[in-house]
């Protein structure tokens, strides 16, 4: 029997020009930018519907809106929530606020109104920034909440003339009107309010301090905000590079996953701006801008979720097209079955890629991914190595590590693990914890094995989540939602197989006494859904059930039904 074992970095071991360990720097977020833009000035930082930005605009931009938020009260440890989707305006503003010390509240824009409400008072926002086609949602809660200042922003400010045109004939219609005397700042008028501030507006961060908070389900499948460090999201982008030695500065990453989601925020972003690379923005993800995008700007790096991968293979446009510029594929959000990989890696082949799509996996804990396939190979299943100064182990109830090839639970330990849970101290202590071997671990929650050459296999959740195209979705968050309705008894949500979306949701629902199972409440709920639970988690279907399975103890059998459902498939 192997001993059992960590696995260190064998990135070095294994392709020569990765180091093992790497010098992390110590600034902001900001400041790791700024570095960037001084080495390449008049390098394109990002493309946003037709129009480039470089360097140097971009961080006069940052610094304008860094003003503004100082002339709007904005004090060093303030919460700014931004909610929007990839677009010029939220990038200004993520890096704007942590340049003048602040903490950067990333979220869903397509959120219901109650969870909006929710991320608002977790995090003790002070400010708003969102688009103008997503300002009812907030106006709605605002009076709930410690919001002082709303900005809003419009992505018809962002384009160009001919694109604008175009834009306010089509989407630009269905926004609807802001009201002219509403209490908001307009975009606008926000960067004026920049003019009246002169100095004093940047303020010095470490790399331990707090910058931003993601969302997640933690490791009980209750939302928390997830605090994470400068150091955390620079380690990131070290460790991406390191990891991609094919990397050059002015590569185009094609940055489509969004930046409420440490993948889009991480990787997509983040990881490129601090390295000098180039972000093509995709605001809004539909299968078709996509293909057209990697071919318009001849793409070197993509990364998404294996949704998005699937969706391009039925893509017609992506016939004959030459795809011979691509560095680097990544999947992350969700397992990647053998078969997708196999398909995808040969469509790369037959459109002259050189490059086959690599797994990767990680948590929101520790930012996004921390473990990658290398690029010169792969094993079937694997979900790749530990990045540089990133440590994985796999352990037993107790904790005690086991032997190569044996299933426990995931463990990580480096750089880019989280500073803790927003106002959870007692969840922090469970999942972050200090070991004898003076490193801080986070228990993920999850299960795998890794074998003897440090490689790693995710084969399950503990905790009860279903992914359904890259999003995380708490099945006991959905049935509180639905349990607070006057009509429902009881509830269960599970996820569904789905070839497109890998799951999608479905809720099983057993009314009150008196109520009739029938369309009207069908509607009814839908319609409660709409409001209260957001885009992305929205049950597929509702199915009324005069009693649900329940378990020994009395609780509902959730397996049962996904049992139930996978049968019906079969038949199907």
């Amino acid at each position: 029997m192997c001993e059992p074992i960590t696995a260190a970095t064998p990135w070095i071991a294994q392709l020569g020009d990765v180091p093992a360990h790497l010098d992390y720097f110590q600034g902001s977020m900001f400041e790791a930018v700024k570095r960037a833009a001084e080495q390449h000035p008049n390098q394109v930082a990002f493309d946003f519907m037709g129009r480039s930005t470089t360097y140097r605009t971009l961080i006069a931009q940052i610094e304008r809106c860094a003003k503004s938020l100082k002339t709007i009260g904005i004090r060093e440890g303030d919460a700014v929530t931004i909610a929007m989707p990839n677009c010029p305006q939220a990038i200004y503003v993520f890096y704007a606020v942590n340049l003048i010390g602040g903490l950067a509240n990333m979220i869903h824009p397509l959120s219901s109104e109650k969870e909006i409400e929710f991320y608002l008072k977790e995090s003790n926002s002070v400010s708003v920034v969102t688009l103008d086609q997503f300002y009812h949602k907030f106006e709605a809660i605002r009076e709930n909440t410690h919001v002082v200042n709303m900005v809003i922003a419009s992505i018809r400010d962002e384009l160009s003339k001919p694109v604008k045109a175009g834009y306010m004939l089509t989407e630009g219609r269905k926004v609807r009107k802001i009201p002219s005397d509403a209490p908001v700042i307009r975009w606008k008028q926000f960067l004026e309010l920049g003019n009246s501030c002169f100095w004093n507006y940047k303020v010095q961060r470490t790399a331990q301090d707090p910058a931003v908070v993601l969302y997640s389900g933690g490791t009980t499948g209750t939302t928390k905000g997830i605090v994470l460090t400068n150091l955390n999201f620079n380690a990131l982008g070290q460790q991406i590079v390191a990891t991609n030695p094919m990397f050059r500065p002015g590569d185009k990453m094609l940055s489509a996953m969004p930046l409420f989601h440490g993948f889009g925020l991480g990787v997509c972003i983040h990881s490129m701006l601090s390295q000098g690379g180039r972000c093509v923005l995709v605001p809004r993800f539909t299968a078709k801008s996509y293909a057209k995008l990697i071919v318009k700007y001849r793409c070197n790096f993509i990364a998404g979720v294996p949704t998005l991968y699937e969706a391009l293979l039925r893509q017609p446009s992506m016939e004959g097209t030459d795809l011979s510029c691509l560095k680097g594929v990544f999947s992350g959000g969700d397992s990647l079955s053998v078969e997708l990989k196999k398909k995808f890696d040969k469509f790369l082949y037959d459109h002259k890629a050189v490059v086959q799509i690599r797994e990767g996996y990680g948590t929101t804990e520790c930012v996004t991914a921390s473990c990658l396939t290398p690029p010169h190979m792969s094993k079937e299943g694997s979900i790749g190595l530990p990045f540089p100064d990133t440590y994985y182990k796999i352990v037993d109830p107790q904790s005690n590590e086991v032997p190569y090839g044996t299933e426990g639970e995931i463990l990580l330990a480096g750089p880019t693990v989280m500073k803790e849970y927003l106002n959870h101290p007692q969840e922090t202590a469970d999942t972050l914890r200090r070991h004898s071997d003076g490193l801080t671990w986070v228990y993920t929650g999850d299960l795998g094995t890794m074998d003897d050459e440090g490689f790693v296999y995710f084969r399950g959740r503990r905790k009860r989540m279903i992914i359904s195209s890259g999003y995380n979705i708490y099945p006991a968050q959905l049935e509180n939602v639905l349990e607070a309705h006057e009509k429902v008894q009881m509830s269960c949500v599970i996820g569904v197989p789905d070839s497109y979306k890998m799951q999608k949701v479905k809720a099983f629902i057993m009314l009150k006494p008196g109520v009739a199972a029938d369309e009207n409440i069908r509607e009814e709920l839908f319609a409660y859904c709409r409001k209260n639970i957001a885009k992305y988690a929205m049950p597929y279907d509702i199915e009324f059930r005069e009693t649900l399975p329940t378990t020994l103890v009395g609780k509902v059998a959730y397996r049962v039904l996904e049992e139930e459902e996978e049968k019906t498939g079969d038949r199907a």
